[in-house]
């Protein structure tokens, strides 16, 4: 079924700059949005970005300016632009989808497994 791979995770000084990407792949739905969340140790997952299907976005306050959400549908992949990166970034990103599947208009969504991004100096 559908799957979601996710790369370009790592360790960047404070400052720096990763691009995560995320492929969807075996695709079982057609996608509505694709987003990503982060996991930062002894903490609960939380919403970075999210794009829709037509562009739109939503960031989380805390990374407004610094991250840029965007996606290629033909691909069925989304990106983050990761700058500035600060130590409070550090953290597990997970990326997600949603949609319906065509057939029955269920709703779905999938989750990926993660890339850890570490930010320290």
């Amino acid at each position: 079924q559908a799957q979601l791979v996710e790369s370009g995770g790592g360790l960047v000084q404070p400052g720096g700059s990763l691009r995560l990407s995320c492929a969807a792949s075996g695709s079982i739905f057609s996608i509505n949005g694709m987003g990503w969340y982060r996991q930062a140790p002894g903490k609960q997952r939380e919403l970075v970005a999210r794009i829709t299907i037509r562009g739109s976005t939503n960031d989380a306050a805390s990374v407004k300016g610094r991250f840029t959400i965007s996606r290629d549908n033909a691909k069925n992949t989304v990106y983050l632009q990761m700058n500035s990166l600060k130590p409070k970034d550090t953290a597990v990103y997970s990326c997600h989808s949603d949609g319906r599947v065509t057939a029955t208009m269920r709703y779905l969504e999938v989750w990926g497994q993660g890339t850890l991004v570490t930010v320290s100096s």
